[in-house]
């Protein structure tokens, strides 16, 4: 079975997060989306940008506050870079959003489904067997995202993916789910349902990267 693309290709899901119902012999696993914050956070990196624009209403600002001159003064230094900062935050924060609320991560007993797409929506099947590894990344509060590592020659375009993939894994995408709530439980039904359909075994480690390096991470390895 390889990966398919079935495109925008249907007006309405006939179940929800799929293009069409299920078979009789499959099931969800487990079904879930991006949390917002953690998505923004993640793959818009929104505090590292709040922090660029704070440094840069400090420097703007800093001028006026050293010389002592009024409240007016360091708001005619910072006019135009603190207008700046809350339209890009916002911008980035409603496109978070709007990923958030339009992308759909679907684990059945046969196969990975990633509905994704603001305007146009595209949906793709990662076959189980086709999946080669899963490598776990912790983020604060129990989010996490789960990188999909696929065999064979068949490959999704980066920008067709993103930001539902690996960063800079440019020539080799690699899928992602990205900032999902309960990483650990989701990548412990990934491992059984893979286990179950290819009846080889998996393995669990404690190596991944992580936001945070004292926290109880794994990676969760399907060869």
């Amino acid at each position: 079975m390889p990966i398919e693309n079935l495109g925008h290709e249907y007006e309405f899901e006939p179940q929800h997060g799929l293009p069409e119902r299920l078979p009789s012999d499959e099931f969800i696993v487990w079904q879930g989306s991006p949390d917002i914050g953690a998505l923004a956070s993640s793959a818009f990196h929104m505090k590292k940008l709040t922090l660029y624009f704070i440094a840069l209403i400090a420097l703007c600002a800093w001028p006026a506050l050293e010389s002592g001159a009024g409240v007016m003064a360091v708001l005619n230094g910072i006019k135009w870079i603190a207008p700046l900062a809350v339209i890009s935050l916002t911008s980035l924060w409603i496109l978070a959003y709007l990923t958030a609320r339009t992308t759909v991560y679907t684990l059945t007993n046969k196969r990975v489904v990633m509905r994704l797409g603001i305007v146009l929506t595209v949906t793709f099947n990662l076959p189980l067997k086709q999946v080669a590894s899963a490598d776990v990344r912790m983020l604060d509060g129990g989010f996490g995202d789960i990188t999909l590592a696929l065999q064979g020659s068949d490959r999704i375009a980066w920008v067709h993916l993103w930001p539902s993939v690996r960063p800079w894994r440019i020539s080799k995408p690699e899928p992602t789910l990205r900032a999902i709530p309960n990483v650990q439980e989701v990548a412990v039904k990934l491992r059984d349902a893979w286990t179950q359909k290819t009846g080889l075994a998996a393995n669990a480690t404690t190596d991944v990267q992580s936001s945070h390096p004292h926290s109880d991470n794994f990676e969760v390895s399907l060869t």
